[in-house]
């Protein structure tokens, strides 16, 4: 009995033991946790940001397009993007040694580009129908360069047949009135476009016209023309001499188009009175001299001297009302009557060159209607001015001449082929 007992006794005394090592190590397990570096962590912490309430929105370039009218300044025109009154200050001088701004035309162009909201990137303006201007911002000062107008340029060709007017056979065509005009004023030398016409005269144009971004903006050269008239042809050829670049049209031979005088002093219209010793004056009755033509036209219609010359008189002379005449070289004069007005600069003592306008048509003094009364004197006394022939200027010098051969034979062989195969000008 006394063995047993004390055996539960050892053994109780060896769970005490067991349980109080195992609380011993558990507590020192925890004391060197807790003194342990924490630099390396086993599972590393991910913060993430929150999103932005209000996040931007990524530069557009935008580009704004305006047509300038009359009274517009530049400071008018960026005020409306956010420059300031300095800024665009700064912008006029730093431009003004390429291009002065302030000759802003109305009636051209401008384009301004800028990164929204406002900041101004680069301007645009369009000079003339050749050339514009390019401005850009770098940093805080202005650049500026004048640039070509990047054209797409593109050769046609018309054939017409006229049964009433010129400008009538080229609307037929497709094409516009100004085709027309330049075609005019190339044979304006030897063709009167208001008496001279017939009905089925003929023409054939090779010509270029003038595209940007694929739409069309207007003409530019007319390469070669042919034109029939009362059984008689005329040819024009473009040339630029290689050397001067000087552009003259010749005829088949190397004549040059241009004569002394223009053949009219305005541009298509017709003629209602002619060059006559005994004619019925429309206001007075009585039959007397009329020493001109008359040629029927708009109010405002452009008047051309017909050749260089220096201007005698300009203002209202009684009957003749506002006239302009110019003395010429050879002892010729010439005389504009019934003006609506008289272009500035035109006065006693002026220089004028041919084709330059001196006026617009009117209906002053004894007239009974809008049109323009052209009169031409030689030593004095008054010539026909429908029979006149001036004399040619110079005709193609000597040494290009086979050179022009060569060009004009390839627009001939274009004016006898079809429009199918009008593929040929690509060579030239």
């Amino acid at each position: 009995m006394k063995v047993r007992i004390k055996t539960r006794k050892k053994r109780a005394e060896a769970r005490r033991i067991h349980i109080l090592s195992f609380i011993l190590l558990s507590f020192s397990l925890f004391i060197i946790l807790s003194f342990m570096p924490k630099d390396d962590p086993l599972i590393e912490e991910i913060t993430i940001p929150p999103p932005e309430e209000n996040p931007s929105a990524p530069a557009v370039l935008e580009e704004n397009k305006k047509t300038i009218r009359r009274g517009m300044t530049l400071s008018d025109i960026l005020a409306e993007y956010g420059l300031p009154p300095a800024e665009i200050h700064n912008l006029r001088r730093d431009v003004k040694p390429v291009y002065d701004l302030a000759r802003i035309k109305a009636g051209q162009e401008i384009r301004v580009c800028t990164v929204q909201p406002g900041e101004f990137v680069s301007l645009e303006y369009d000079i003339d129908d050749k050339d514009y201007l390019y401005v850009q911002k770098k940093e805080e000062a202005y650049t500026a360069e004048i640039k070509k107008i990047p054209y797409d340029i593109r050769v046609n060709t018309i054939w017409g047949t006229i049964d009433d007017f010129l400008i009538t056979a080229v609307n037929e065509k497709g094409e516009q009135v100004q085709l027309a005009l330049d075609l005019a004023d190339i044979f304006a030398w030897d063709i009167d476009f208001y008496a001279d016409l017939r009905k089925g005269d003929s023409f054939k144009v090779i010509f270029e016209k003038k595209y940007l971004n694929n739409e069309f903006v207007g003409y530019r050269n007319i390469l070669a023309a042919e034109f029939t008239t009362q059984g008689k042809t005329f040819y024009a050829f473009r040339y630029t001499y290689p050397d001067t670049n000087e552009v003259d049209y010749f005829d088949l031979e190397g004549g040059s188009l241009r004569k002394s005088f223009r053949i009219s002093p305005i541009r298509y219209n017709r003629i209602t009175s002619r060059f006559s010793y005994n004619r019925l004056h429309p206001i007075r009755k009585v039959y007397r001299p009329h020493l001109g033509v008359d040629y029927a036209a708009d109010i405002g219609t452009p008047v051309q001297a017909t050749a260089d010359g220096t201007v005698i008189s300009a203002g209202i002379q009684g009957a003749s009302g506002r006239m302009v005449r110019i003395r010429h070289k050879n002892s010729y004069e010439t005389m504009y009557l019934h003006l609506r007005n008289i272009v500035r600069g035109v006065e006693k003592g002026a220089k004028v060159k041919e084709g330059q306008l001196i006026g617009h048509v009117g209906s002053s003094g004894e007239s009974t209607g809008p049109h323009l009364d052209y009169r031409i004197k030689k030593d004095g006394k008054f010539i026909n001015p429908l029979t006149f022939k001036p004399e040619p200027v110079k005709p193609l010098r000597k040494e290009f001449l086979e050179d022009f051969k060569k060009l004009a034979d390839s627009y001939l062989v274009c004016f006898d082929a079809s429009l199918m195969v009008f593929s040929c000008l690509s060579s030239l």
